[in-house]
């Protein structure tokens, strides 16, 4: 298979993935609470243990990826996957849900940093192939919860089974595609003591967990305050919020990666991106919500829209920053390996990011509810900017200190024409 063909099958292998993952993970709490009566902290084990599996472990699936090569673990982990959503769909208490949501995690931990190495290795242009990949990931994100939402009506076993047989095919797809190329050649020093040895990858590693931490909040504060502004309603402002993101995506990613490139180096065009993240929370800083009461006469539909507009414009404004981060992120991971176990350095950067949405997760409850009892509405996202400004103004300090390297020729910063076209 040519490189071409191979970076396309890539492509497809992340939207297919988002696609399967996201068919039925939004509906997965429903079935748990309404379907199987769970408690609400039964929920939220099992969902934390998928989210803890495959960051966690995305470290052992790099290792693996670079040692036993990454078709093998890029196979296994769709197989994998196939059957974690299956057990999903079947299993009726804690333990077998813990089991499979566990299962199912790993399998991301798995095949998530093959897939990466796979396409930094094959394609001509890392930059490029890393636009289209986030774009591909973000349209699946986009379908997929709309598929999800057509089965809906069905018993929760046959959305479990859809998903499962997506990734199966998936399967298949890649066993028929995908080169067997061979693993890592072993290094005199041990790939672990190699990796946690680079310190300009630790540095990178550290400044880029903000922004985690910064784009988890759709998942979190964002609904929250979502849900403090419209209550019962608060399901479609949230779904309006994830599909403008995606379309945001897909429509301008080669767009702004055509203008950055031209004008910035790749840490200045990360540092913005930073930077673009940390300005999404200013208009929650600005415009509480609830709305204050001088709205209040206001006609019930525009007030919807008004007290929507912060959550929408951060949404838009993560999706901005993400787009000018994106690309470049997973090439410089690339360029400080050194293009030695690359895997393992997308896993153990992973894992790394992984812990940082974790602690910023507790943290960002933590002072919600003190801004709550001290009623300073303004408190979460003015943290939340903070750490948006400092993570921006520490990838500065690594360009200006020269930490990040220049890219090599398969990374270098080019526009291209089938993005940019109008």
């Amino acid at each position: 298979m040519s490189d071409r063909h191979l970076v396309r099958l890539l492509l497809l292998n992340q939207f297919t993935i988002k696609l399967g993952f996201n068919l039925l993970m939004p509906y997965l709490a429903v079935h748990l609470t309404h379907g199987l009566g769970l408690a609400a902290w039964a929920v939220g084990l099992v969902m934390g243990v998928r989210n803890a599996s495959q960051r966690g472990m995305a470290l052992v699936g790099g290792y693996l990826a670079d040692r036993l090569g990454c078709r093998i673990t890029v196979l296994a982990g769709c197989g994998l996957r196939a059957a974690g959503f299956a057990l999903l769909g079947f299993a009726d208490g804690v333990t077998a849900l813990v089991v499979a949501s566990a299962v199912t995690g790993f399998a991301g931990a798995l095949f998530d940093p093959g897939v990466r190495s796979l396409l930094a290795v094959t394609a001509d242009d890392r930059v490029r192939a890393f636009g289209w990949f986030n774009m591909a990931g973000q349209a699946g994100l986009l379908l997929g919860p709309l598929a999800g939402l057509a089965l809906s009506g069905l018993d929760f076993r046959v959305v479990a089974l859809a998903a499962a047989g997506v990734f199966v095919l998936l399967t298949v797809l890649q066993g028929i595609g995908l080169p067997a190329l061979p693993p890592e050649p072993r290094q005199k020093r041990s790939g672990w003591r190699i990796v946690l040895g680079n310190r300009p990858f630790w540095c990178f590693a550290l400044a880029m967990t903000g922004s985690y931490v910064l784009s988890f909040q759709v998942y979190l504060a964002l609904p929250l305050v979502m849900g403090r502004a419209l209550g019962p309603e608060q399901d479609l402002g949230v779904g309006e919020m994830f599909a403008l993101s995606a379309l945001l995506v897909i429509t301008l990613q080669g767009r702004v990666s055509a203008w950055a490139t031209r004008r910035m180096t790749a840490p200045r065009s990360m540092a913005t991106g930073l930077a673009v993240m940390a300005l999404a929370f200013t208009p929650l800083v600005a415009w509480p919500s609830p709305l204050p009461p001088a709205f209040a006469g206001m006609g019930e539909e525009l007030a919807e829209h008004l007290a929507t507009a912060p959550m929408l414009v951060g949404a838009a404004l993560l999706a901005l920053g993400t787009m000018l981060i994106c690309p470049w992120e997973m090439d410089v991971i690339v360029a400080l390996s050194g293009g030695r176990l690359v895997a393992t350095h997308y896993g153990v950067y992973a894992t790394l990011s992984g812990l940082g949405v974790t602690v910023g997760t507790l943290a960002t409850g933590t002072i919600w509810d003190a801004a709550l009892r001290w009623d300073l509405a303004w408190l979460p996202w003015a943290a939340l900017v903070v750490i948006g400004g400092g993570c921006a103004l520490a990838m500065t300090l690594l360009e200006r200190l020269r930490l990040l390297g220049q890219p090599s020729p398969k990374g270098k910063h080019h526009a291209d024409p089938a993005l940019t076209e109008r």
